[in-house]
């Protein structure tokens, strides 16, 4: 290591102990007794739970995240656990039960917010400490390689003339982003959302193997669990659904295939309710500089994701947002 490598790892430590040394004060006059890490300095340490299993899309998202920020000398070792259960209404349950908890961080994203509706909970994600947005993540439309379904148009076509014929899959429940974009895709083309058969997998694995096996038409989902079958062309894309192609993705948008839609699925990080402004700064402060490294921007670029960097008060605002889209749309669907 250079010297100025050298010198830029003492600042880094020397940022790290700062910060373990404010969270002790606040904890000496609050009289609390949670938090980065007993030790202090070289050995603060922080919690990310992960609300899916390991593998999905959060885990990947946290790991990675928790990874980069060890790696780079941010901050002590992390404690990642995955928490399962009820699409990540669990998850966020136990993120709140644990109100004040100084030491916890959670991801989360689109399919948390569906979730806690569809299963009946009081545990809204804007109800938490907002942290930060990390990334937005495109939808694809999947179908295997003989698919008489070309384009786009050519499903919009038939699922006008027979909206229940066209079986839909997708690895996310109702509330979840694989569910919601096809709800929203078939009211932006004429189709009653209502009328849709959409049919659940519990994630990529599955949906892969329903498209392969002609169980569904058509697939919805990020595409990033779908490489191989991308690349050997046993899968082909008919359209993403966000305002720009992906590289690597020979598939227009919707938008250049005349339908007004753009929909990305996002992940971000949250911390429990009640903790003192002073420690979601410390918190909003750790991952703006992760997010300035090189490594995460080579995981963004490695697993495909859209950089939509947000914090604070701007994300609360999208989590409220967010919160009313997802309500209003179950609402007509009538699963609320």
């Amino acid at each position: 290591m250079g010297l100025s490598g050298a010198r830029a790892r003492e600042s880094r430590r020397g940022r790290r102990a700062a910060i373990a040394t404010a969270l002790v004060a606040v904890l000496a006059l609050s009289g609390c007794g949670v938090t980065r890490g007993d030790d202090g300095g070289e050995n603060a340490r922080l919690r990310m739970m992960i609300p899916n299993s390991p593998g999905g899309g959060y885990d990947q998202t946290g790991r990675a995240a928790t990874r980069v920020m060890e790696a780079e000398d941010l901050t002590g070792r992390f404690e990642v656990s995955n928490v399962t259960g009820a699409s990540g209404t669990v998850a966020m349950q136990r993120l709140v039960n644990e109100r004040g908890a100084e030491d916890l961080l959670m991801t989360m994203g689109l399919g948390v917010v569906g979730a806690t509706y569809t299963n009946g909970s009081d545990a809204r994600v804007s109800g938490a400490t907002p942290i930060a947005q990390l990334i937005e993540e495109q939808e694809g439309l999947l179908v295997p390689a003989d698919s008489p379904f070309q384009t786009v148009d050519d499903l919009v076509e038939a699922w006008r003339a027979d909206p229940g014929g066209v079986r839909v899959g997708g690895g996310s429940s109702p509330g979840g982003p694989d569910h919601l974009f096809p709800m929203q895709l078939a009211d932006a083309v004429g189709v009653d959302p209502t009328e849709v058969n959409y049919i659940v997998y519990d994630g990529g694995g599955p949906l892969t193997t329903a498209l392969l096996g002609a169980k569904i038409d058509v697939g919805t989902s990020g595409l990033g669990e779908f490489e191989g079958q991308l690349a050997d062309g046993s899968l082909r894309v008919l359209a993403v659904s966000g305002e720009e192609r992906l590289d690597g993705v020979d598939a227009p948008t919707l938008q250049e295939s005349g339908i007004d839609l753009v929909f990305t699925n996002w992940r971000g990080v949250l911390a429990p309710p009640g903790i003192p402004d002073s420690v979601r700064d410390q918190h909003i402060a750790l991952l703006e500089e992760m997010h300035g490294t090189a490594a995460w921007q080579e995981a963004l670029e490695t697993n495909g994701w859209v950089d939509a960097f947000r914090t604070g008060d701007e994300f609360q605002e999208f989590l409220v947002d967010q919160d009313e889209r997802v309500a209003s749309t179950l609402e007509d669907l009538g699963l609320l």
